[in-house]
């Protein structure tokens, strides 16, 4: 099944700079930034459609990221966004994604994801 394209606003933080160092009971741990805190919850308010689908078969997931400049790489914002996927229960599993085509364009002025996902049968 195809499933129709869904526009989730604002910049994808990449996967490298949304964690930090904390420390709890003297051992090291890491902890989400509040700007990752922030996107998820911006994420999960706009998926519409998207949310608890509960896709729990394999599926290809295509997006076109649109950066506010060229300095962030396309990879690093991927696992967010399935993770994101995975929090609003559109998908049961990121592990069950078999397949990822992905685009990077630029918008100064309105960064923002738009992807589809399309289940394997």
């Amino acid at each position: 099944m195809e499933y129709d394209w869904q526009t989730i606003q604002g910049n994808t933080p990449s996967k490298s700079n949304s964690y930090r160092i904390v420390h709890i009971g003297g051992h090291g741990s890491l902890a989400k930034t509040k700007a990752l805190k922030a996107y998820e919850d911006s994420f999960y308010m706009q998926c519409g459609s998207y949310r608890n689908l509960n896709i729990d078969n394999f599926f290809e997931y295509h997006c076109r990221v649109y950066y506010p400049s060229m300095r962030t790489d396309l990879d690093n914002s991927l696992k967010i966004q399935l993770d994101c996927l995975q929090k609003t229960n559109t998908i049961k599993n990121d592990n069950l994604c078999v397949k990822i085509v992905a685009e990077k364009f630029i918008d100064k002025e309105n960064p923002r994801v738009e992807f589809k996902i399309i289940t394997i049968d």
